[in-house]
């Protein structure tokens, strides 16, 4: 009798960790974005973000595990990203980054990215030597 009431408790405690784990990863959300200044401080970087289509200038905020993140430190602008996280108040909490190209960013996007790309090559690539 108490194998089985343990057995019983063991089951439940599990399916309630899984939901718990569920409705925590069901609040993340998936944004693009593209980098529109040049990135000073890696902690907040300034960025166009699509969020369900709708794109806004927001602050992007990487937590410590993403600042150490090879993709982060070599951060530029008009960088394409597919990211995971929260809308906060003061930006967007990222969880997950992924660096992609252009073309596969949302057509809300793709402009901007496109004319950062040629604003970047005409103004300031030639600065770089």
């Amino acid at each position: 009798m108490i194998s089985r009431l343990f057995l019983l408790l063991m089951l439940f405690g599990l399916i309630a960790t899984g939901t718990a784990f569920l409705v925590k990863a069901d609040g993340e959300i998936l944004a693009f974005a593209v980098v529109s200044e040049v990135p000073k401080d890696k902690a907040r970087i300034s960025a166009k973000v699509s969020v369900n289509d709708v794109v806004s200038d927001m602050k992007l905020l990487a937590s410590e595990t993403i600042l150490n993140n090879l993709i982060w430190k070599k951060l530029e602008i008009c960088h394409a990203m597919k990211l995971g996280g929260f809308k906060v108040a003061e930006g967007f909490q990222i969880v997950t980054v992924h660096v992609i190209d252009a073309s596969m960013l949302p057509m809300s996007l793709q402009s901007f990215a496109g004319d950062c790309l040629i604003k970047k090559a005409i103004e300031i690539a030639p600065l770089a030597d």
